[in-house]
Order: C-alpha cells, then sequence, then structure tokens
C-alpha cells in the first residue's frame, strides 16, 4: 500500500498595504502544509489555506460589474537540491461592485512541482502579492447615474416618447456651451451616446486631455442629415485606451442650440497580466520558520500479488506429493523487488502455508519482501520450517541389518561348500 507522507504545517503572518488595501493595513494568516517526504518523479504539492485577522478587507477601486477578481501568489523559496521559487495561485470571483466596497479574498491557494531529481530541499516562505482583475466587458451608466455630474445648465427630461427610443426613456439637455458632463472611470474606453435629431449644436467629447472628438448629431453615421429623432445612438467612441483611470467630458460648441446626453457606455477589454495599479504587497511579520523535506529515489509501484492462504495442504501450489510420499519442495523462484514507498513481506503460516501482510513507510526508498519458500527441507536456510521425520525409520534400519547378516553367513557357507567339493576331485 502507498505510505503516507507526513505533513507540517507553518503558520505566516502577513500584513497588506498599498494598491486594494487603500490607506488601510489588512493582516492574513496564511497555513502551509508541507509534506515532508516526496518521491522522485513525484509531485510536491503545498496546500495554502488564507484568513483575516482583522476587520479592514481589500476595497473596490471603483464601480465593476459582476465578475471581478482577488487573485492571491503566495511564495515559497526552495534551497538544497532544487533552488528556486514555488508559486502558490488562488483567486476569487466578486460580485457587482461599487468603489471602497469590501471584498472577499480566496480562502485557499494552491501550488505543485514535478520532482525529478532525488534530495534534501529547504522550504521557506516569502511574500505574498494581492491583484484585482477587473471583469472584461461593458457597462451602460444611464444619464441619472450618480457618476455623472452636472453643471447647473443641464436638465433631465425624464419619460420621453417611447418611438425616440432613449435608453430608460430619459436624457439630460443643456444648451450653455460652458456647461459641461463629466464621468470617470477606470477602463479601457467608452462611447457617448445621445440622439440624432434635426436642430441639435454639435457637441465636444473630451478624453482626459485629448478635446480634438467633435460630433454633429444632426446627420447621421454616413453623413447625410437626419429627419427624424433617433435615441440610444453611440455618438463617438474610444476603445483603445489604456487600463487607467479616465474622464470624459461633454459640452455644448454652439451657442444657444441644445444637445442631449443620453448614456455612457464603458468597456473593459480582457487583460493578460492584472493591473499593477490595484497590487497589494503583503509582507511577512512573524518567523514562520523552515522546512526539510526529502526527495527519494525510485518510482512507487505496485507489490507482487499472493495467493490467499490455505490451511488444506494439498492446495499449497510450493509443495507436491513425490512416489514415495515424502513432500518436495519447488525451487525458489525470483520476484522482482519494486522501489519506492512500497513494502510487501510474506511470513509463514501454519506448517505448509503462507500469507502476505503489508505495511507503509514513509522513507524515501523501501524494499518490497516476498517469501520464496513456504516450507524449508532438512539442512536448507531456515526461511520455513523442516519437514516432520518419519515414524518408520527405525524398523526399516533394523530389517535392513538383518537382512545384512544373513547375507554375509549364506556367502560364507556358500564359500565353504565349494571349496569341500575342490578337495574331493584332488
Amino acid at each position: 500500500m502507498p505510505a503516507q507522507a507526513d505533513t507540517f504545517s507553518l503558520v505566516v503572518d502577513y500584513s497588506c498595504t498599498g494598491g486594494i488595501a487603500g490607506s488601510d493595513e489588512v493582516k492574513l494568516k496564511a497555513r502551509v502544509q508541507i509534506p515532508t517526504t516526496v518521491q522522485q518523479n513525484g509531485m510536491l504539492k503545498l496546500g495554502w489555506t488564507i484568513e483575516h485577522v482583522n476587520t479592514p478587507r481589500f476595497k473596490s477601486p471603483d464601480y465593476y460589474a459582476e465578475g471581478a477578481k482577488v487573485s492571491l501568489i503566495g511564495n515559497v523559496k526552495l534551497d538544497g537540491a532544487w533552488n528556486g521559487t514555488l508559486e502558490a495561485h488562488g483567486s476569487k470571483d466578486q460580485p457587482a461592485l461599487k468603489p471602497g466596497q469590501p471584498m472577499s479574498a480566496p480562502e485557499g491557494l494552491s501550488s505543485e512541482a514535478h520532482m525529478t531529481d532525488t534530495g534534501v530541499i529547504k522550504l521557506t516562505p516569502q511574500g505574498m502579492t494581492v491583484d484585482f482583475v477587473p471583469p472584461a466587458g461593458e457597462v451602460v451608466v444611464n444619464n441619472d447615474d450618480p457618476r455623472v455630474s452636472y453643471d447647473a445648465g443641464w436638465a433631465l427630461h425624464p419619460g420621453t416618447p417611447v418611438e425616440y427610443g432613449d435608453w430608460l426613456r430619459d436624457v439630460h439637455t443643456t444648451s450653455t456651451r460652458t456647461d459641461e458632463a463629466v464621468i470617470k472611470f477606470r477602463g479601457t474606453g467608452f462611447e457617448y451616446i445621445g440622439r440624432e435629431q434635426p436642430g441639435l449644436g454639435r457637441v465636444r467629447v473630451s478624453i482626459d486631455d485629448d478635446h480634438s472628438a467633435v460630433v454633429d448629431p444632426t446627420k447621421d453615421s454616413s453623413g447625410n442629415p437626419t429627419a427624424t429623432i433617433k435615441g440610444n445612438v453611440s455618438l463617438w467612441e474610444r476603445k483603445d485606451l489604456a487600463y487607467a483611470q479616465h474622464t470624459v467630458r461633454v459640452r455644448s460648441i454652439d451657442l444657444g442650440k441644445p444637445i442631449h446626453l443620453d448614456a455612457f457606455k464603458l468597456h473593459t477589454r480582457e487583460m493578460i497580466n492584472p493591473p499593477t495599479e490595484h497590487r497589494s504587497t503583503c509582507t511577512i511579520t512573524n518567523n514562520p520558520g523552515t522546512v526539510e523535506i526529502t526527495v527519494g529515489g525510485g518510482s512507487p509501484s505496485t507489490p507482487p500479488t499472493t495467493p490467499p492462504p490455505t490451511d488444506d495442504p494439498t492446495d499449497d501450489p510450493t509443495s507436491t506429493a513425490s512416489p514415495s510420499g515424502n513432500p518436495s519442495v519447488t525451487p525458489p523462484q525470483h520476484n522482482p523487488w519494486p522501489t519506492g514507498s512500497h513494502v510487501s513481506v510474506v511470513v509463514p503460516r501454519g506448517s505448509t502455508s503462507a500469507s502476505a501482510s503489508t505495511s507503509a513507510s514513509a522513507g524515501p526508498t523501501a524494499t518490497n519482501y516476498r517469501a520464496q519458500v513456504a516450507s524449508t527441507p532438512s539442512g536448507g536456510v531456515d526461511t520455513g520450517e523442516a519437514p516432520e521425520q518419519e515414524t518408520g525409520s527405525y524398523g526399516l534400519i533394523a530389517g535392513g541389518s538383518l537382512l545384512l547378516m544373513g547375507s554375509a553367513t549364506g556367502g560364507l557357507l556358500l564359500r565353504r561348500r565349494r571349496a569341500g567339493h575342490a578337495g574331493g576331485m584332488n
């Protein structure tokens, strides 16, 4: 049976600052489960459990739809037969978020490495990083959302006609050139949603320090003048922005002509790497210590199987009946001894049968043992039992002696008789 490797638990205290930790110090406690023995060509698997120590939690940096992730990377330094860093990864999905909303950290991490060489390795916990990964996709922010701020000249017009097609049937409108509508967001792009309608003024759309965009809502997407009112139209977009916090401003250019704001559509493209601006760095605040593990030679294999024991001597495959009725023993058979974390031993049971017992060894290597002979002939190696002595052996010896003496006496008489005949002839 495979040996169950012993494990050791290290308790590591962390203090996390920066990024989604905000101005607080978020404290975590990690318990790292480390096996003390690993077989060569086996897997070194570390298990982490994470828990918060105090009230402060990691906080959402902005508004996000459902699907954002908080991910942790724990590090363990390897020294000795192996050198490097073993990373443990874990993440947890978040619900829809608002700025400053507490987020849940993953409760467990896992890591593994393929051990191809033997030797002793020292494992020492290192620092940890906590990342925030925003969800990829788009979110529509309506014109009456608190994320949008307006100067005094803007006015809300709710309950617009259904045929206009406005998003959620409302718009904000202004005719003042100096009045702006502003939204700040984190993402990689946006769309300005308004109306195509005759008689409207031109609109300047600014993104951060770029004020070059000018939109004429009296024309359709082909540049032709529109004769109808059509709401919920994307009048301008940018989708090539770097992930960061951006500021979008919308204002009228033509004096006395109204413009409309229906909504903003915010985009975040999928990211290969988490944004570094949200990263929290966690340092160790206690002395967790170091664990040594042994990577042993050999690869696990299945120990040989042994036939079930029986109390019937005639069913023992190692013994057969000879013509004289004496038991004979088959020659020992060679069995391969696999290496790895297995031990198999066969011991005698009774006088003519054997049974198998299996035990586990947690050492780096082990040897399989298997009984070669169920019973041992007299004078053989003492690995079994000698056969029983025959009860009629003394009778046979006495009879043989009498026959030998009779043969000698008869021979002597025959010799003397022959000598007598020879003497008469002479």
